[in-house]
């Protein structure tokens, strides 16, 4: 496999490094989240939602080791959407897009975890459905680029923006999984 990522480094960010010896989660007890406790937003769109793929997502979110922190179902108001997707407003395919994540509810939920933005980015798979790789959300779920199933934050600054935007600081929760062992669990 050639490209951004080989095999092995492929296969980490999907499904997480090989199993570690025994260790301690690392959590800071205060301030702004650190790289073990980064954020990021992930959304169901509407055509996910309607082909019932929300537990799927979760699952794979789950198995991965990231920690859900936030979660809600919604009609997306058209304020928020105009504000996420603002950097397409110039696009072609803007209104078409809003008009798609009106069309039926969306998931938002807050994932956390050790470089959470990259791996979900990974987990997620390219925007174009015939262009995502096998195993990952998109390769696995999406019929269209129009249809991709779900939206992951792209960097960590565009996680805090569209956390703020979807999410009251009141919705997060910040909950230890005391013994819980996950494949992101430092060695």
């Amino acid at each position: 496999m050639s490209g951004l990522f080989g095999r092995a480094a492929l296969r980490e960010l999907l499904c997480g490094p090989r199993a570690r010896g025994p260790g301690l989660p690392v959590r800071p007890s205060s301030g702004e989240p650190s790289r073990a406790r980064e954020r990021t937003l992930v959304t169901v769109k509407p055509d996910g939602v309607r082909r019932r793929l929300v537990g799927e997502v979760i699952r794979r979110f789950e198995r991965r080791g990231f920690r859900l922190v936030g979660m809600k179902m919604l009609q997306a108001p058209e304020s928020v959407l105009a504000q996420h997707y603002e950097r397409h407003r110039e696009e072609p395919f803007y209104a078409a897009l809003l008009s798609h994540m009106r069309s039926g509810p969306v998931v938002a939920m807050v994932w956390e975890g050790p470089s959470v933005v990259r791996a979900s980015r990974a987990m997620v798979g390219l925007t174009d459905a015939a262009e995502a790789a096998p195993g990952t959300i998109r390769g696995d779920f999406s019929l269209h680029i129009r249809r991709n199933v779900v939206h992951a934050s792209d960097s960590a600054e565009g996680a805090r923006r569209e956390i703020q935007l979807w999410f009251r600081s009141s919705e997060l929760v910040d909950w230890a999984d005391e013994g819980h062992r996950s494949s992101l669990d430092p060695a």
